[in-house]
């Protein structure tokens, strides 16, 4: 009774942060946290069993069934944003300075970060290099809710912030591949098995996602298509926890599928889950913050590596990036420093490699990321003002739209 009146809290928590209460304009600083998920997070470590202990690990085991819901859902949502047209549209530069960002913050955080997890924690290099590498996917995403957020707030140019969203899009795609090879390596007990439940996930993913598009191709009625919507990512990601596969993996497969064949209908049905996008996500937030084990120092020795090479790759990353793009997208200066907010994909990540490969080194990993992000989403808002700070060669430079006379 105790974890279901928390837990009912926290909802009505989740949906009360999705209203129009925190309006930007009259909370900024609340709005920012809730919009985040980081006051969500830091709330499901408070009452985690490692703190105060009102939700016990028995409580949290019995939740799993809403994790993988929210994993599902998030996927599905994720898969819908890959809309192969627009993705054709996009000029190679894009993808470039895209891969640029976030490959440098993974080659910068799994490469030295292979050193301790070999020689101080002695791990066998396979589950070394497994932990290393989605540690660098973790560090490999952004968000793009600062960029968002300061640009409805008449902060940053639209085009600019438009073009910070976009990136931070595409990376996702790196974090999703490199998980997917985590899983190959540690989730079975040979590689090859490994690969086969990776294969089942996608394939469930995509048999769920034509059907769904079957069925809703031609309803009419919101209110229909939001219930046979929800049915459907209920579909996807029950049957991947039942049968021990990635219900986050699954749901992108869903949704690309959907994307894919799904026509208008898969833009209706983008917006039916739109509805419950944000509630579903900060309850999840504060699932994922109530696993957190605070007191594994070995994690918190770990932590400031993290932090600091993903800072450096971020920032390098993003030199890199506006040189890529150049004029094929329009991007602020100092790039690297809107790209400091980690985001919630990082979160799913952890704890989907936690439900599929239970073990101390799974959990040692998620408590990195967990506290990581809380620390970059502390960084970023500092960091963000670099951006908006204009340059002395840009502050110099005469304005495109003033015409000088001759």
């Amino acid at each position: 009774m105790q974890a279901l009146l928390v837990l009912l809290s926290i909802a009505a928590l989740s949906l009360l942060a999705s209203s129009r209460v925190l309006d930007p304009g009259r909370f900024p600083a609340l709005a920012r946290l809730a919009a985040s998920g980081f006051l969500f997070l830091l709330l499901g470590i408070l009452l985690g069993p490692s703190v105060v202990g009102l939700l016990t690990p028995g409580n949290l085991e019995g939740l799993r069934p809403l994790v993988a819901l929210g994993l599902g859902t998030a996927g599905v949502i994720l898969g819908l944003n890959l809309e192969p047209r627009l993705l054709r549209l996009l000029p190679r530069p894009v993808y470039s300075a895209a891969l640029a960002h976030a490959g440098s913050a993974f080659l910068f955080v799994a490469l030295p970060l292979v050193a301790p997890l070999l020689l101080a924690f002695k791990l066998p290099p396979q589950s070394a290099v497994g932990a290393a590498a989605l540690l660098g996917a973790a560090a490999s995403l952004s968000s793009g809710h600062f960029a968002v957020l300061a640009y409805r707030a008449g902060r940053m140019d639209r085009a600019r912030g438009l073009g910070v969203a976009l990136l931070t899009m595409l990376d996702d795609a790196v974090g999703l591949g490199v998980l997917a090879l985590a899983l190959v390596l540690s989730a079975a007990s040979h590689v090859g098995e490994g690969l086969g439940l990776v294969c089942l996930a996608v394939l469930l993913g995509v048999m769920c996602g034509a059907l769904l598009a079957f069925l809703t191709h031609s309803l009419k009625d919101l209110a229909e298509l939001t219930t046979v919507t929800l049915g459907g990512v209920a579909l996807v990601a029950g049957a991947a926890a039942y049968l021990r596969v990635s219900a986050l993996l699954a749901g992108v497969a869903c949704g690309a599928t959907l994307a894919l064949v799904g026509g208008r209908t898969a833009e209706r049905v983008s917006r039916a889950l739109g509805r419950v996008e944000r509630p579903s996500f900060l309850v999840l937030v504060f699932l994922v913050g109530c696993g957190v084990h605070a007191r594994d120092w070995g994690a918190w020795a770990l932590v400031p590596g993290f932090v600091g090479l993903r800072f450096l790759g971020k920032v390098l990353g993003g030199k890199l990036a506006q040189k890529l793009a150049g004029s094929a997208l329009e991007l602020p200066p100092r790039l690297g420093y809107a790209l400091i907010a980690q985001g919630g994909l990082a979160l799913c990540l952890v704890a989907e490699y936690g439900m599929l490969v239970p073990g101390g080194l799974s959990q040692r990993v998620l408590d990195v990321v967990v506290v990581g992000a809380v620390a970059n989403e502390l960084l970023a808002g500092q960091a963000f003002r670099q951006v908006l700070t204009p340059t002395p060669a840009t502050a110099r430079a005469p304005r495109p739209d003033v015409e000088v006379a001759t």
